[in-house]
């Protein structure tokens, strides 16, 4: 299938519309053959359950369009040649998703690694580890362009390909300060996805859907570092809906940032101590090319994020499962900064400064203030580990 220019404005225009998410649009689609008879109808239909809707002006989706191309970007419809093959077989696919950067990035095998904003600098060193194994094993690194794991996934996959999905708009990117990771990851031939509209700043309930696009592009779901309610554990739980592999880093019973993972190898996800932990189960996968089936979920079950409108059974509103939002920002105090990227994994004085972005002499320092308060404990080669 390939939109006409007509055609992709209707469809940038009715799931622009409000209450349409992308259960909606599809029961309109089907119901009325195309996205222009569908606009057509959705005002009536709308007014008969009491408050007509009225979807965006023709002007309006033209110009989201134009900003977008002056970014770089270009929308993809479902069931085009680059829309992403994995991520269209997901139930709650985005009919249209704007993406700057390499198609090839979006076309090739890919595996996310999620975890901790706040991460440690061993789940950080580890994570730049798994990243660059899989990436030399052929794997795209998918992730969310958050602080912590996202982050250093990311930038360990550069020379190998990434991909980076976005909370908001492409001219919204969150964390701000990630602008030139997103500059990076397109410069080495990676690419960006954003759902959301230009000029859309994230809110809370926006990381959620993030988080399914994140999932969906994968044949399985890494999570390094994850408390339990995190937004990792929503990948995790995307990932299993969609019939996909879900791996989990082991931890420290002593790590709070540990209990999400621990919780998950419990529950039956993948241990993954090592690359080919990850490799040893997706390789047959991709190996055999075979269309990835939604997991065995009642489609009620299934998350919607939007206020979808009810018209005549075409979408069933359920909640959203629940997000812990808090912690978004990284503490800027050197100490606090420390502190958190210690966990009870002994890490070395180098890797903690990379971590936390000091230099090496103030770690040192504020290790030795810690060692006096009784908070850390010293190993050999100059490591160090929190003590709970």
């Amino acid at each position: 299938m390939h939109l006409s220019d007509a055609q992709r404005i209707d469809w940038l225009r009715l799931i622009r519309t409000e209450g349409v998410g992308p259960r909606t649009f599809r029961g309109l689609i089907n119901r009325y053959g195309g996205a222009a008879a569908a606009l057509d109808a959705l005002p009536e239909l709308t007014r008969r359950r009491g408050g007509a809707v009225t979807p965006p002006s023709r002007a309006q989706a033209e110009d989201e369009i134009a900003r977008a191309a002056r970014l770089g970007a270009r929308f993809v419809a479902t069931g085009e040649t680059d829309y992403p093959t994995l991520l269209q077989a997901a139930d709650s696919a985005p009919p249209l998703v704007a993406v700057r950067g390499a198609a090839e990035a979006l076309s090739r095998p890919a595996v996310a690694i999620v975890g901790s904003r706040n991460a440690s600098a061993a789940g950080g060193a580890f994570t730049e580890r798994l990243a660059r194994g899989l990436g030399e094993a052929g794997l795209s690194v998918v992730s969310g362009l958050a602080r912590g794991i996202d982050a250093r996934a990311h930038r360990a996959a550069l020379t190998t390909g990434t991909v980076g999905v976005l909370a908001g708009g492409h001219d919204r990117i969150y964390p701000a300060n990630h602008a030139g990771l997103v500059d990076e990851i397109l410069a080495a031939g990676g690419a960006v996805v954003a759902e959301m509209p230009m000029g859309w700043e994230p809110r809370g309930r926006d990381f959620p859907r993030r988080n399914r696009i994140i999932s969906g592009l994968a044949y399985g779901t890494v999570v390094v570092e994850a408390a339990r309610r995190s937004g990792s554990l929503i990948t995790a739980r995307f990932a299993l809906e969609q019939g996909r592999e879900v791996f989990a880093v082991p931890g420290s019973p002593l790590d709070p940032r540990a209990e999400g993972t621990n919780d998950l190898i419990r529950q039956g996800a993948t241990l993954v101590a090592e690359t080919d932990h990850v490799l040893a189960v997706l390789a047959p996968l991709i190996a055999g090319a075979e269309p990835v089936a939604p997991g065995a979920t009642d489609l009620a079950d299934q998350p919607i994020f939007w206020d979808e409108i009810d018209i005549d059974g075409i979408s069933v509103p359920v909640p959203a499962p629940g997000l812990d939002t808090h912690a978004l920002d990284e503490p800027e105090d050197p100490r606090a900064r420390v502190i958190g990227a210690l966990s009870p994994a002994p890490i070395g004085t180098d890797a903690l400064a990379r971590a936390t972005g000091l230099a090496v002499r103030a770690v040192q320092t504020i290790l030795l203030e810690l060692e006096l308060d009784g908070r850390i404990e010293r190993h050999g080669s100059g490591a160090v580990s929190l003590i709970g």
